[in-house]
């Protein structure tokens, strides 16, 4: 409550929590019953979580007509009331998650499922440390076609991709400044900011952090910020894995370490090679690669990113400095030996992903599994196993995958295939255009 008392001005309090698709929902509450938001938190219904991308409830899901709709209690996250930089109109918001009145987790809340993974590792002595790389494109949604805005400065387009280009984020200065306030008065830790290989495409680092669930809260806030700046501007933020056919898709690549109780990372041997345990954690990821496309791979859209030669993996292979391979062991210092996810797209839950990828990687350390020997040259090339290719194989995987039970909660893993069905129903009835709109400024 301190951060509040010290801002009188605030008006409102959006109380949000974050369902299967990574979307907040949630209320609005006058500031003046903060301290009873902050002591008893709120309540709404458990189906709020297992929401489609429409924000429709899931067709003959348990949840609703079944169980009578009964209400969660949602309860303060550990950030507190944090500001909403991107309104006109002074407000907070307040992260909350779902409890059931006896104080039990609900197990189809997403933070749940990072927590219990995070919980996982810290009965092992073991802390995981996550940062994650956020691209995303500025677009001008104004017309018919997408396109990328008018140069502030000049008023003219870009007429290409810029890699690496200091003139692009010049063009876009103001942008990033307010976007860069907005991550301090948010306390998101905002790293180093690039243009990217598509048109009006940039990559935002989030730093290393020591705490999954942190990391998590980092990215999903950002997502929302970035969104919300965009829009101060004129302007649209996506995170839509393939917003333009002919250029690069948005990923959200996830890099981690692993420290054990002295604070040394246990992927760290003194050589470029890495640890046993390095490998082991290899070897849970690649095995789960396939049946956790769904995660990495959420949306119709997301299987356009997932295509040989676009700058996205789809064999199931690791590699020592190779950005070809789904998952990568970057170069530097011994004592940062870490493990790079390149697989996953712009659109998905940052908490379904961590858990995914630390879950796997938890598993491998557990069965002391072996991965096979990394690849060299180019994955696309190469006969490897593959990923899902479509969004039906993905859901089919995912369901029957007693890897992907022994990460996530039996209920995630129901809601999560319920949701996903009756999207790929529905998806099929649009229109490009309509799939393009449904997606752009939403995920």
């Amino acid at each position: 409550m301190n951060w509040l008392h010290d801002h009188p001005e605030i008006r409102t309090i959006r109380c949000g929590a974050v369902d299967l698709n990574g979307q907040a929902r949630g209320k609005s509450v006058p500031a003046r019953f903060a301290t009873k938001l902050e002591r008893e938190g709120t309540r709404f219904p458990f189906s709020t979580l297992n929401l489609d991308i429409w924000g429709e409830d899931i067709d003959n899901s348990p949840l609703v007509f079944e169980r009578g709709d009964p209400d969660g209690v949602l309860r303060p996250t550990e950030r507190g009331f944090i500001p909403i930089p991107w309104l006109d109109t002074p407000a907070a918001m307040l992260p909350v998650w779902m409890f059931h009145e006896d104080g039990r987790p609900y197990d189809g809340d997403p933070r749940h499922a990072l927590a219990r993974i995070k919980e996982r590792y810290a009965a092992l002595g073991l802390t995981p440390v996550v940062a994650t790389e956020m691209e995303f494109y500025l677009i001008d949604d104004s017309g018919k076609e997408i396109r990328v805005p008018r140069n502030p400065r000049s008023g003219k387009r870009r007429p290409g991709a810029e890699i690496l280009s200091l003139r692009a984020l010049e063009a876009f200065d103001h942008f990033f400044s307010d976007l860069y306030d907005g991550c301090e008065a948010m306390d998101i830790p905002a790293d180093t900011a690039i243009s990217e290989a598509g048109l009006g495409q940039f990559e935002i680092n989030l730093v290393h952090v020591d705490d999954p669930l942190r990391a998590a809260d980092d990215a999903w806030l950002f997502k929302q910020l970035v969104g919300g700046i965009a829009r101060k501007h004129g302007f649209a933020a996506s995170f839509m894995a393939k917003p333009y056919e002919q250029y690069a898709g948005n990923g959200m690549h996830m890099h981690f370490s692993v420290l054990d109780k002295s604070g040394k990372n246990v992927f760290d041997d003194g050589t470029a090679k890495g640890s046993p345990m390095l490998l082991n954690a290899i070897a849970g990821c690649l095995a789960a690669l396939p049946p956790s496309a769904l995660i990495f791979a959420p949306h119709g859209n997301s299987y356009e990113r997932l295509v040989p030669d676009a700058h996205a993996p789809t064999g199931v292979c690791w590699a020592y400095e190779n950005r070809t391979a789904a998952v990568r062991v970057p170069g530097g210092s011994p004592a940062a030996r870490r493990i790079e996810h390149r697989v996953a797209g712009g659109d998905v839950n940052p908490y379904l992903l961590i858990a995914a990828v630390l879950g796997a990687a938890l598993i491998g350390i557990e069965d002391g599994m072996t991965p096979p020997p990394p690849i060299s040259g180019n994955a696309y090339e190469i006969e490897l196993p593959q990923m899902p290719a479509t969004w039906a194989e993905a859901i089919d995987a995912f369901e029957k995958s007693a890897l992907i039970r022994r990460i996530f909660p039996d209920q995630m893993v129901e809601n999560l295939v319920m949701t996903k069905r009756q999207e790929l129903h529905y998806f099929a009835e649009l229109s490009p255009e309509q799939q393009l709109d449904l997606y752009l400024d939403t995920v």
